[in-house]
């Protein structure tokens, strides 16, 4: 599944190497995208994996009841323990609609 057309899922991170010092997901609707009724009974969360793609760490977001165009969350700074990727998803009524990755090497 997809976000609607009009939409777009953001994930930015600011850091270097393990570090990230900023962290944020969310969803951006303009035009068409802005008229849809939202995002219902939705989270994001953000997951770590190593370099052999193993998921050491989730930082499971809190569910929303209320529908919202634009959902967003920020997550907190914090030095990795391992190099690999990090990842954001969005889930909406628990099924996880889109993911969004950065790769984080040295």
């Amino acid at each position: 599944m997809k976000v609607p057309t009009g939409c777009m899922f953001t994930h930015i991170i600011r850091g270097k190497g393990r570090k990230i010092t900023y962290q944020n997901a969310g969803v951006d609707c303009g035009f068409v995208g802005a008229l849809n009724s939202g995002f219902c009974n939705w989270r994001i969360d953000f997951a770590y994996a190593d370099t052999n793609n193993r998921t050491y760490r989730t930082s499971r977001g809190k569910t929303h009841r209320e529908c919202k165009i634009g959902p967003m969350r920020n997550n907190s700074p914090q030095t990795l323990p391992h190099y690999g990727k990090a990842c954001a998803h969005l889930y909406v009524n628990g099924v996880r609609r889109v993911t969004q990755c950065h790769h984080i090497t040295k």
